[in-house]
């Protein structure tokens, strides 16, 4: 069983405190067994917003996890403390994969591990983390960076996105889907944090678009046009294409292509269905177009894909 430790302190955002909890530390076993064992770790109790954290260990302890998560930090213009800095990096060196949420990129960059690597926090900060930290590549327009076993995420919501991509790494497309519905979020969202700076996007349910995503998801077997889209959602295609843009920040045919990838994905990892066959559950057509598609989006080849990530536990997890 995969050990997930919260690093937390004083100062902690308490949003993204629960979205961690809420993710791995839920009771899960139904969806996937074994699922994490969920631990927090810190100093003493600490004090996140209104809201006092008794921890279960120590900030020591986080070397001993899987996964160190570390939510955001309030007020990252002053340095976080030195004790957690220690404890962070020090769980890295022993082999912890250490994800940030939010502002925490900010105690990542303070431990050095974002040094020489791509990495991105809050819009309205991302400035700020780049100028403090010239050697980290700063990524303002991406909701998360996943450089292996150091991982960014940016602001609030986006923080839910990186959770459920490790979900994904660890239990595969399918388990992470299915967290996803249990969370009532979207298993994965398209764009960056450009199209949330000044237009965020609508909560699910409450824009023009909510009724057709489910529409499509139920037909991606179809050879799907914009215009069968369009006429779905009762819109011309010139108006289905503008609230495309600022729900989901890409073109529905982007927004279309990317839901049969991840279907593809689902199948290699669940079923023993052939490219073809998997081609055609996902309205690419051919295998031929699959693979060009799959490659080209993944990076990886269809049954290479298959052989890497079929549905198995992820190895060498330990617990405290």
């Amino acid at each position: 069983m995969d050990t997930v430790a919260l690093a937390v302190t004083d100062g902690m955002l308490h949003f993204e405190l629960s979205l961690a909890y809420e993710v791995f530390g839920a009771d899960m076993t139904s969806v996937a067994d074994p699922w994490y064992r969920f631990v927090v770790c810190g100093p003493g109790a600490v004090r996140a917003g209104r809201f006092l954290l008794e921890p279960d260990y120590g900030l020591d302890h986080l070397s001993r996890a899987d996964t160190v998560i570390v939510p955001g930090w309030a007020d990252f213009d002053v340095e976080p403390p030195d004790d957690l800095v220690d404890a962070v990096r020090a769980a890295h060196e022993a082999g912890a994969r250490v994800a940030s949420l939010c502002t925490g990129a900010f105690v990542l960059a303070a431990a050095g591990l974002l040094d020489g690597r791509r990495a991105t926090t809050h819009w309205a900060h991302t400035e700020v983390l780049a100028a403090r930290y010239p050697q980290v590549t700063v990524d303002p327009d991406v909701l998360y960076v996943d450089n292996g076993s150091v991982l960014t995420s940016a602001g609030k919501a986006a923080a839910m996105d990186l959770c459920l991509h490790i979900v994904r790494l660890d239990h595969g497309s399918s388990i992470a889907n299915t967290v996803a519905r249990r969370l009532v979020v979207p298993p994965h969202r398209d764009g960056g944090q450009a199209q949330f700076v000044t237009t965020p996007a609508p909560a699910p349910g409450n824009h023009p678009l909510a009724e057709l995503f489910p529409w499509v998801l139920e037909r991606l077997d179809h050879p799907l046009t914009v215009e069968d889209l369009a006429r779905q959602a009762r819109m011309s295609s010139r108006n289905l294409g503008r609230h495309f843009r600022s729900v989901t920040g890409t073109t529905p045919l982007q927004w279309l292509l990317t839901q049969r990838i991840r279907h593809a994905q689902e199948l290699l990892e669940t079923t023993d269905d052939g490219v073809d066959a998997i081609a055609a559950a996902t309205g690419m057509g051919t295998a031929t177009t699959l693979r060009r598609h799959f490659n080209r989006t993944v990076g990886v080849p269809p049954d290479t894909y298959r052989r890497t990530f079929r549905s198995r536990p992820r190895p060498g997890s330990y617990g405290p």
